[in-house]
């Protein structure tokens, strides 16, 4: 009897306390690892929401251009771009673009705005197509283009 009762015991299988700790304490490790990195890949992809709208808005405005005969220097302004738009989900707050022709003749649309996404703010100073696309999240608060417009 006392033969079985420790065979009994002997067969009992589990894991010990120091095996689940050991399995907490890693997957701790895992996780003070893992969580800044997903806040951080969430944080960028808000910033490239911003950005994708200031692309539409900058396609929207070429369209508007030619349908309205918009000729070097003026502006365009938020509402004249609603109908070419779709801000229903926009990022996009404020925005305005201004037309102009750059040293080479071209056309040149440069978005001036800003657009915030859950603590993500971007704010676009006469930037173009190619500031826009060029443009990386360096902080939570990030301006695009330069001051001044080129004429």
């Amino acid at each position: 009897m006392l033969h079985k009762k420790r065979k009994l015991l002997k067969n009992q299988k589990g894991f010990t306390l120091i095996e689940l700790l050991a399995v907490i304490v890693i997957l701790g490790i895992i996780a003070a690892i893992a969580i800044p990195a997903i806040g951080n890949v969430i944080k960028n992809s808000r910033f490239n929401a911003i950005k994708s709208d200031a692309i539409q808005v900058i396609s929207a405005a070429k369209l508007y251009a030619a349908d309205n005969d918009v000729k070097s220097g003026q502006t365009i302004k938020q509402n004249d771009l609603a109908k070419y738009v779709d801000d229903k989900d926009s990022k996009l707050t404020t925005y305005k673009v201004t037309v102009t022709t750059g040293t080479d003749g071209k056309i040149d649309y440069q978005l001036t705005g800003k657009g915030s996404d859950g603590g993500v703010s971007v704010h676009f100073k006469n930037a173009n197509l190619a500031d826009i696309n060029s443009a990386k999240r360096t902080s939570d608060d990030v301006t695009i283009g330069t001051a001044t417009a080129t004429q």
